[in-house]
């Protein structure tokens, strides 16, 4: 391939979620201080041309609303299926692609590359942590793509496979796909028979249930009652109370303390504090529901406890995910 049909780009390009574009570009400025203008913008995927992070080794120098960072991005020119192929080949092994347009012109470059799972998952599920590049295509013979990115996950993204009969809510999903990353990002085993869980505002019992489907016992707090088979199954204990007023020493140790509690950011900093400091608990998962305008100050906070990672996953709207385990 000729050297004039490869174009090195400066900056950063970010993938954000699905409808989240717009609060991609409010993190970058409100908590990352970054106000440019987007130099170009191909379906979710956002490039800057003058971005540079703080630190391309910290997490929290990206957007936790871009799915994938292009770290290195490039323009390549082609003129045939093979040839693009070939192009990336030449770059490293592992691709995946971001499809806005042209779908069956990217599926059929995606076939001629070296295999990348990207079916639907069946939880439980391990994501290998190797090097995987995105590429997009922004016309029928250009591509935007990187072989450097933020991102394990192929295209940054986890869509499991849905039990539209057993759970009680969807938001099963979300505990499925933030113990997939404690995985992932920490090498954090799930959770297993032996293990004692304490999961705050657990009505009506959607992370329950994933937690005793992997044989966990779960005392679960909620001022409403969970489903009842979860009332009668003998690895969930059930309070009913306000999770949060319970200190550390009502509960005892866990080997997980979780909440999906819909309460303001600073609460549950709070409660979180309580609970590190106890040294009652092992591993922590906890939704940072936004009220309004994100408090960048208090999410900044949240990524200052040591050993803390902030996410926001396929499953989560309007709000982030914070992971502490060991």
């Amino acid at each position: 391939m000729s050297d004039n049909l490869t174009k090195k780009l400066k900056g950063c390009a970010f993938l954000a979620y699905p409808e989240m574009s717009g609060m991609l570009k409010t993190e970058l400025s409100g908590r990352l201080g970054f106000d440019s203008k987007p130099t170009a913008q191909y379906g979710d995927l956002i490039y800057y041309d003058d971005f540079v992070p703080s630190d391309v080794n910290n997490a929290d120098s990206f957007p936790y609303w871009s799915r994938c960072t292009m770290l290195e991005p490039e323009i390549i020119q082609f003129k045939s299926i093979g040839e693009a192929a070939a192009s990336l080949k030449n770059i490293q092994r592992s691709w995946a692609p971001y499809q806005y347009q042209f779908f069956r012109r990217a599926n059929l470059i995606q076939e001629k590359l070296p295999y990348v799972n990207l079916k639907v998952r069946k939880f439980p599920v391990k994501i290998p942590n190797s090097p995987i590049g995105l590429y997009t295509l922004i016309d029928e013979n250009t591509m935007i793509c990187s072989a450097k990115t933020t991102s394990f996950i192929p295209a940054g993204q986890i869509v499991f496979e849905e039990d539209h009969e057993n759970p009680p809510s969807r938001a099963y999903l979300k505990i499925q796909e933030s113990l997939t990353m404690a995985n992932l990002l920490n090498g954090t085993e799930l959770p297993k028979a032996g293990d004692r869980c304490f999961e705050a505002g657990a009505c009506p019992g959607g992370w329950t249930w994933v937690l005793v489907g992997l044989g966990a016992s779960v005392f679960a707090v909620d001022r409403a009652e969970l489903a009842p088979e979860f009332m009668s199954n003998p690895l969930v204990k059930f309070m009913a109370h306000d999770a949060f007023t319970l200190k550390p020493q009502d509960i005892g140790y866990c080997d997980w303390v979780f909440s999906d509690v819909i309460c303001y950011p600073e609460r549950l900093l709070k409660w979180v504090k309580e609970w590190l400091d106890s040294g009652l608990c092992k591993n922590m998962i906890c939704t940072i529901k936004m009220q309004g305008e994100p408090d960048w100050s208090v999410i900044n906070q949240f990524a200052q406890i040591p050993g803390s990672r902030i996410v926001h996953l396929n499953y989560n709207k309007h709000e982030l995910t914070w992971i502490h385990t060991v």
